[in-house]
C-alpha cells in the first residue's frame, strides 16, 4: 500500500439519534465531536437510524417515511388492484350472456 494516502482508520462511537443507543465501530470517518463511552473518549458521529430503531430489525409494522413516498405507493397499488378486478369482472359478465352461434354458409 502507498503511504500517507489512506484516511486514518479509528474506532468511532455511533449514536442513534432516534433512541440514544450507542455502539463502537471501526471507521475512516473523521468526526469533530468527541464523547466518553465506557470510560474511553471516542470521536462520535450521530446517525438517524440504526438497527436498534429501524422497523425491519425491530419488527414494528410502522414505516419510516419522512416524505410520504410509502403512502403514495400504497394508493397507486390499491388503485391498480381495483382496475385489475374491474377488467377481470367484465369478461365474466359477458360470459353470462347467451353466446350467439355463427352459422356457416354452404357454398
Amino acid at each position: 500500500m502507498k503511504k500517507n494516502i489512506h484516511p486514518k482508520y479509528q474506532q468511532v462511537l455511533f449514536v442513534d439519534s432516534a433512541t440514544g443507543h450507542k455502539f463502537i465501530c471501526g471507521s475512516t470517518l473523521q468526526p469533530k465531536d468527541k464523547e466518553v463511552f465506557n470510560g474511553v473518549e471516542y470521536p462520535s458521529y450521530k446517525v438517524s437510524i440504526s438497527s436498534v430503531s429501524h422497523p425491519f430489525f425491530t419488527g414494528s409494522k410502522g414505516l419510516v417515511d419522512a416524505e410520504g413516498r410509502v403512502d403514495k405507493f400504497k394508493k397507486r397499488y390499491i388503485a391498480a388492484q381495483n382496475k385489475g378486478k374491474e377488467a377481470v369482472s367484465e369478461p365474466a359478465e359477458a360470459a353470462k350472456e347467451p353466446a350467439k352461434k355463427k352459422v356457416a354458409k354452404a357454398k
